[in-house]
């Protein structure tokens, strides 16, 4: 491994600052935190902190992800060795709820609010509405799902996850991220199964 490899990987220090991290803006938000109360809380020095990110910023973006890339990570384990396109469907999406349920309000209010943080989630919200247009299409492959304009329902997904990921579902129906995604869980498993 070369050096600057090296160093782009972090220590077990800095992976436990960042699931700490993690716990901590999950439960309250990032955006009303300073470097100075981040060090105070996570008892660690403001260098300690600058060593994971150059800035408050880019430490929200990086816990941010981290959350994410996390998040994925479970969730397609969860998933591994199903082969049913509706067991799929159903654990994938409720795994995408049981994570979102671990983000407070203020947590969302803030990734809404930060345009890098946004645009962290919403290039999860795109690999999420792939995905589940995969699981759609194996449905309709291995004949479980109704052929009726399943590319359609497909893509009409991605537009609801869109929905989600932007705020605006939540917005126009006072429900959460995780509630929406149980819901279009719901949708799609009742509307492609075939009777």
């Amino acid at each position: 491994m070369t050096e600057p490899e090296a160093r782009r990987r972090p220590t077990a220090r800095q992976q436990a600052l960042l699931a700490e991290l993690e716990t901590l803006f999950l439960a309250e938000g990032f955006a009303g935190f300073t470097l100075d109360d981040l060090a105070a809380r996570l008892r660690c020095s403001k260098s300690t902190l600058y060593a994971l990110a150059p800035s408050k910023e880019q430490l929200a973006v990086k816990v941010v992800a981290h959350f994410f890339r996390g998040a994925a990570k479970r969730i397609e384990t969860r998933i591994e060795g199903i082969d049913d396109a509706r067991k799929l469907i159903g654990e994938y999406l409720a795994g995408v709820s049981e994570h979102l349920n671990r983000a407070s309000p203020a947590f969302m209010t803030d990734i809404a609010q930060f345009e890098p943080a946004r645009d962290t989630y919403q290039l999860n919200s795109r690999a999420a509405a792939r995905r589940i247009r995969a699981f759609i299409d194996k449905g309709v492959a291995d004949g479980v799902f109704r052929d009726v304009h399943a590319r359609l329902v497909a893509e009409m997904t991605g537009l609801i996850v869109e929905g989600i990921q932007t705020g605006v579902l939540g917005r126009r129906t006072d429900v959460s991220d995780a509630e929406a995604f149980t819901a279009l869980g719901e949708l799609l498993l009742g509307g492609l199964t075939k009777d």
